[in-house]
């Protein structure tokens, strides 16, 4: 990473260490909407990525003239088919010709299904999971949220990769030791709601060095998390002070709910990554704006670095 002095703060912050660190090489899974496009030449011209577009020759080239994408710099390799798309691209990864992946017009389920196979895929023995990072307005840090897009209902055991992930992708923005906030309804542990027993689990796992490089604390409620405030008035003992650095969801429906809530309510702009394969993924949704592909285009980079 070449260890920055102090923890990135803001996407500004974090596009100028990805130009530092950069230009990696993403290969691109079928990029046929202009939104994908737009990202690509946006990286380019940033300096912090040269791309491989792995689809339909045709379709690309269309789209980049009718929307006047410069995509003159950029190899493409044909493949009209969606699913193959993906294979050849983690094919690219695994030879060592891309140091990033990213999602395009395919669904996300065919994509990851594409990085995990055992025979072709990127997978390393580690669960995969997604970590989204939020610049929100009012807050002097960067919030990080996982798992909001792979891992359906996690175990306990899969909490703890999904927990050391998180901690992997903020460390690498210079956040050495980050505070762990592990989510549930209340901030009392209650053998009634399984996910207060997996939080308490994995705070005394953290304590016993069997999750390493962060201070974890659960279960806590959202407020209790990050907000001092709260943590004064209710009363709560918390190692973290509501101060959290990183948000655990209980399961992917809570997590997704809380990105999106970051999005819409709270006016947070989001990167987000999946993480614990060969090489990290830019999975971004349909729906995001070309700002949100790039500056998760710049995260990968830093990561891949």
């Amino acid at each position: 990473m070449g260890g920055q002095p102090v923890a990135i703060t803001t996407f500004t912050q974090l596009m100028d260490e990805a130009r530092r660190v950069g230009p990696k090489m993403i290969a691109v899974a079928a990029p046929h909407e202009p939104e994908i496009l737009l990202g690509a030449q946006d990286a380019e011209r940033e300096g912090i990525a040269n791309c491989t577009l792995v689809g339909d020759r045709d379709l690309i080239k269309k789209m980049a003239a009718e929307h006047s994408i410069d995509i003159s710099k950029m190899m493409i390799m044909h493949e009209p088919q969606p699913k193959l798309a993906a294979r050849k691209v983690m094919e690219l990864l695994r030879m060592g010709h891309a140091d990033l992946a990213m999602k395009g017009k395919l669904e996300t389920a065919d994509f990851l299904r594409a990085a995990l196979d055992r025979e072709t895929g990127v997978r390393v023995g580690r669960l995969v999971s997604h970590v989204a990072v939020f610049e929100v307005p009012g807050f002097d840090r960067l919030l990080f949220v996982s798992d909001s897009g792979v891992v359906v209902a996690p175990t306990l055991e899969q909490k703890v990769d999904i927990v050391q992930n998180a901690i992997m992708v903020a460390q690498a923005l210079g956040v050495k030791e980050p505070k762990v906030a592990i989510l549930a309804a209340t901030e009392t542990v209650n053998p009634k709601i399984p996910t207060t027993m997996d939080a308490a689990n994995l705070s005394k796992m953290a304590e016993r060095g069997q999750i390493q490089g962060a201070v974890v604390d659960g279960p806590l409620a959202l407020d209790n998390a990050i907000s001092p405030e709260s943590v004064a008035i209710k009363g709560i003992r918390t190692s973290l002070g509501g101060q959290a650095d990183i948000l655990i969801a209980p399961d992917v429906e809570a997590g997704n709910m809380l990105a999106k809530a970051i999005t819409y309510f709270a006016k947070g702009k989001m990167a987000g990554v999946v993480v614990g394969g060969k090489s990290p993924l830019v999975v971004a949704s349909r729906s995001d704006p070309h700002e949100t592909k790039l500056v998760s285009m710049a995260l990968g980079v830093i990561l891949a670095s």
